[in-house]
C-alpha cells in the first residue's frame, strides 16, 4: 500500500499535526441530480457562491477550526474549483471527496448501464484513485477521502460494488473512506463489507450513525474496530438533537470518545429553484449551521461532565489519527 505521508487538500498537502480542530463531514452545497435541468432554477454565478460559501465557513475560524473534511461525491455535484475558492479566501483546509452517493439520490443510470457489459468495481476504483493520486477534472485539486453510501435497511448491488471499489481504493492509497448511512441503519454492514474487501478498519468513519439511539446498534458497529460519526448535529427534522446528545453521552460513558467524529452535515446554499420550507421545518433545523456544534453541544456536553480531554479526542485528536 502507498502511504499517505501527507494529506489532499484543495491547496495542496498538509500534514495530520496541520490538521487541528476538524469538522468531519460538511458540504459546500447541496445540489442534487437534476437541478441544472430546471429551467427556472436561481442563477448563481461562480464567483457569488464562492463568497457565500467563503464567508459562511468563515464562522467556524471563530471557534478555532482549520480543517473541514467536504464529503460531497462526485454525483453531488461536488465542485473541486469551489473547494480551491473557498479555501483561498478562508485559509481553511478543505479536504475534497471522491466517490459516489446512494443509488436513489445519487446519479447511477450511466454505471447500471455499464455494469451489463464491464466490471464497474474497476472502473469506480480506478475513477477513486485517480481523483486521489493525479487530481479531479482540471482543478489540479486531489481527493483526501472517500466518500460512498448506503439506502434505508439495505446495501443495494449497485451501491455494493461502489462499497467494494472504495475499499480497493482505500487499500491502494491509504486515504480513508467516510460513508453514509440512511436512518440510522446499516453501519455494521457497511463496515463488515469494506473490512472484508481489505479496507483499513481505522481509516473508515460509519457516518450519521447518530440517527440511531441503539447502544447496541452503536457498540455493534464499534466492534468492528471502525471510527463512527455523529455528524448531523442540528438536523432535527430527521432525529432529534437530544437523542443524539443522550447516546454520545452514553457512548462517551463507556469509553468511546477515541472512536467517535463530530460535524453537521450542514451546506451553504440550496442550488436550484428558491425552496420556501413550512415554519416547522424551519424551526427543527433553526440551529443547523457549521458552528452549532461549539456553540450549544459542546458547552452542554461540558455541563453533563464531559472532559475537555474527551472533546478534544473527537473534535482534533481522532480526525488526525484518521488521515494520519
Amino acid at each position: 500500500m502507498m502511504e499517505m505521508t501527507k494529506i489532499n487538500t484543495a491547496l495542496g498537502t498538509i500534514t495530520p499535526e496541520q490538521m487541528g480542530p476538524t469538522l468531519m463531514h460538511e458540504h459546500m452545497v447541496l445540489a442534487l441530480p437534476g437541478w441544472e435541468h430546471d429551467a427556472l432554477r436561481e442563477p448563481v454565478e461562480f464567483s457569488d457562491l464562492a463568497k457565500i460559501c467563503a464567508d459562511t465557513f468563515s464562522e467556524v475560524k471563530k471557534y478555532g477550526v482549520k480543517t473541514v473534511v467536504d464529503a460531497s461525491p462526485n454525483d453531488l455535484w461536488r465542485n473541486a474549483e469551489l473547494n480551491k475558492a473557498v479555501a483561498e479566501k478562508t485559509g481553511l483546509n478543505l479536504i475534497c471527496s471522491t466517490g459516489m452517493y446512494y443509488e436513489t439520490e445519487g446519479i447511477s443510470a450511466y454505471l447500471r448501464f455499464r455494469s451489463q457489459w464491464v466490471d464497474i468495481i474497476q472502473e469506480l476504483y480506478e475513477t477513486f484513485v485517480h481523483e486521489i493520486t493525479i487530481g479531479i477534472g482540471s482543478s489540479g485539486v486531489r481527493a483526501g477521502a472517500i466518500k460512498v453510501a448506503t439506502s434505508h435497511a439495505c446495501i443495494t448491488p449497485y451501491e455494493e460494488k461502489a462499497l467494494k471499489a472504495a475499499a480497493k481504493a482505500q487499500k491502494e492509497t491509504g486515504v480513508p473512506i467516510i460513508t453514509h448511512t440512511q436512518q440510522g441503519t446499516m453501519g455494521p454492514e457497511q463496515a463488515d463489507l469494506l473490512i472484508a474487501e481489505g479496507a483499513d478498519p481505522k481509516k473508515i468513519v460509519i457516518g450519521h450513525m447518530c440517527g440511531n439511539a441503539n447502544l447496541e446498534y452503536q457498540v455493534n458497529t464499534l466492534n468492528r474496530g471502525v471510527y463512527i460519526a455523529f455528524d448531523r448535529w442540528g438536523v432535527d427534522l430527521l432525529f432529534p438533537d437530544n437523542l443524539r446528545y443522550a447516546t454520545l453521552l452514553g457512548l462517551l460513558g463507556l469509553g468511546y470518545a477515541d472512536r467517535i467524529v463530530l460535524s453537521h452535515d450542514c451546506n451553504a446554499r440550496i442550488l436550484g429553484r428558491p425552496l420556501v420550507m413550512p415554519d416547522f421545518v424551519q424551526t427543527l433545523i433553526a440551529n443547523w449551521s457549521y458552528t452549532h456544534i461549539f456553540r450549544n453541544i459542546i458547552p452542554r456536553l461540558k455541563q453533563a461532565g464531559v472532559t475537555d480531554a474527551q472533546v478534544n479526542q473527537m473534535i482534533v485528536e481522532n480526525p488526525k489519527r484518521i488521515f494520519g
